[in-house]
């Protein structure tokens, strides 16, 4: 079969999602009104609240939200075949992901554009605020590792990716001036800027000279540099320095400067590069490979732990944090909550589906397909690389040649990874500084100080831990726990949104029927993880640094998950009730 039926088929369901689906959510569930005063002009600041553009903050929502998970998630899943992966992110999408993207938007809008950690103190109490508060850092904390990592195992594998990637930081300063202090007009610098790093990656592709390999110049890999580190683990270092450095100052810029033209930036860059896999899929037509469910799959199983492995593509608990966290304070309108929240899952679903698609039909033959997903350990290790792999094929559809695909492609998910790690050291300050008004520790409120905390732990934990990668294995090791706490985020995201609609009397089955099925779904595979796999108690190794992490964060959601059923199941008073919540 060829791999264009599953886009077609994908699309149309995303279309009709947003057209119907979301357009009934807004309208009858949570009723936005066009004349509420957002946050983002109540409380405007020139930092944080920002009012802005739809177009512009949807590409901030997007390029946050759309960072490499979505690609590594459903690349990794296919492992089961391409049958469950394909439709958890096309029903994911629409019926869960949509409504907490857009929901938990929504909810922040209406609470002074609060993050969803804090609407937790207004539903469902003080101690369930704090405990949210903690499982949240851990999870940021986690996509700082994880991403980090991610990002400089790339500029490793492709030295090409570098230049362009930097040279992008410069022209969204130039932009931000641009257009918040001459007020030009945002669109057409930004598609000189993509066209800019496209001629970079160009270039960098075929002169070595623009290729910033750092394992070169420590000697190549086998060469010792120093500290008993070889030239890989020296760079890969190296690597996290300065991205730590990085966004120790995006995270603390004016969100004009730096964040808001970058991620439009890359929001455009994301429709070329969608544009450039779908309609390579359209010439190339090639066939899938892979199959529709893999019986040799048995190590583990798809139910429930592929409701954990994508969890961005089909719903993701992180979404919700930029939804409360950046998103709320930046909209200009409430009814433009549906364009950004909504139709930014929609982005997601479609760069997922593209993933699975990539992947799915990168390989020769079935076998050679079970040679490279031999077991979920070589899926783990070998999904990203099959992506960009599937992904550079479809290029050459476009008369692109391989290597200039594969950097291009190494470029946009370096990029997206970026967006997300810097919101998300963005959101970590926030954290610490909501944590340290909570528990007097007025250091914390500091942003520099709170910044200064949020990069060192984030270096820790992906350079510390001893794993099978050897140095900087935190971001390989996390990223199982990574998928579950994400999922566990979601499902309370829901229930706390759940609560808010029966307050307001309002059916609030749209969002408690998805968040029952995640709960389960991701309480099981946690359980499985944290006492049969991580424990030791198994066949598994015991993994302390999961087995620690993975349990805290388990018995702080059921806490927060127990208090959270008893206020839904409350009856409300309706005199009690904000009606302009």
């Amino acid at each position: 079969m060829s791999g264009i039926w599953l886009a077609i088929v994908g699309m149309i369901v995303f279309a009709l999602g947003y057209r119907y689906y979301s357009k009934f959510v807004a309208e009858k569930i949570y009723r936005l009104d066009p004349n509420y005063v957002t946050p983002a002009h109540r409380y405007k600041d020139g930092v944080d609240f920002v009012p802005t553009n739809k177009y512009v903050l949807w590409g901030h929502h997007f390029t946050s939200v759309a960072g490499a998970a979505p690609i590594v998630g459903p690349a990794i899943a296919v492992y089961w075949g391409w049958g469950p992966a394909f439709l958890w992110v096309i029903l994911g999408t629409v019926f869960a992901a949509g409504v907490h993207d857009f929901g938990t938007l929504v909810l922040s809008v209406r609470n002074k554009g609060q993050s969803v950690g804090t609407l937790a103190n207004t539903l469902i109490g003080k101690q369930a605020k704090i405990l949210f508060l903690f499982i949240i850092l851990i999870l940021v904390l986690m996509v700082n590792a994880v991403f980090a990592w991610v990002i400089s195992n790339l500029f490793i594998k492709f030295p090409a990716s570098v230049f362009p990637v930097f040279i992008q930081i410069p022209l969204a300063i130039w932009i931000g001036y641009a257009v918040y202090k001459r007020k030009a007009n945002m669109l057409v610098p930004s598609i000189i800027a993509l066209a800019v790093m496209y001629f970079a990656a160009v270039i960098s592709s075929k002169v070595p000279a623009l290729q910033i390999d750092i394992v070169r110049y420590f000697g190549g890999a086998e060469n010792t540099v120093m500290f008993g580190l070889n030239g890989v683990s020296m760079a890969f270092f190296v690597w996290i320095l300065v991205l730590m450095v990085y966004c120790y100052i995006a995270s603390t810029l004016p969100v004009w400067k730096l964040l808001q033209p970058r991620d439009y930036i890359n929001s455009h860059q994301l429709v070329v590069g969608l544009f450039i896999l779908y309609a390579g899929l359209l010439l190339t037509q090639p066939e899938i490979t892979a199959p529709l469910t893999n019986p040799d799959a048995t190590d583990v199983s798809w139910f429930p732990l592929l409701f954990i492995t994508i969890a961005c593509g089909a719903i993701s608990g992180f979404h919700g944090l930029v939804s409360s966290g950046t998103s709320s304070k930046q909209l200009d309108k409430e009814t433009d909550a549906r364009f950004v929240g909504y139709l930014g899952a929609v982005g997601e679903g479609a760069l997922a589906l593209i993933a699975i698609i990539a992947v799915v039909t990168f390989f020769g033959s079935a076998g050679e397909f079970k040679e490279t997903y031999s077991s979920f350990a070589a899926a783990n290790g070998g999904g990203l690389g099959a992506f960009i792999g599937g992904a550079s094929k479809l290029a050459t559809g476009l008369l692109i040649p391989a290597d200039i695909a594969a950097t291009i492609v190494s470029v946009i998910v370096v990029s997206f990874a970026a967006t997300t790690l810097d919101t998300s050291v963005r959101l970590m300050r926030y954290i610490i500084s909501e944590l340290g008004m909570e528990y007097k520790v007025k250091a914390l409120t500091k942003t520099h100080v709170a910044t200064s905390v949020a990069v060192v732990a984030s270096a820790a934990l992906v350079l510390l831990p001893k794993g099978p990668n050897g140095f900087g294995s935190g971001g390989y090791l996390l990223w199982p726990l990574f998928g579950t706490s994400n999922q566990l985020l979601a499902g309370i995201s829901l229930l706390l949104i759940s609560i808010w609609l029966k307050r307001q009397g309002r059916n609030f089955l749209v969002t408690f029927i998805p968040m029952v099925f995640l709960l389960v779904m991701t309480i099981w595979a946690m359980v499985q993880q944290v006492v049969f796999q991580w424990s030791g108690y198994g066949t598994s190794d015991a993994n302390w640094l999961l087995f620690i992490l993975g349990g805290v964060i388990l018995v702080f959601a059921l806490w927060i998950i127990l208090v959270a059923f008893s206020a839904l199941s409350k009856k409300d008073n309706p005199t009690n009730i904000n009606h302009n919540m």
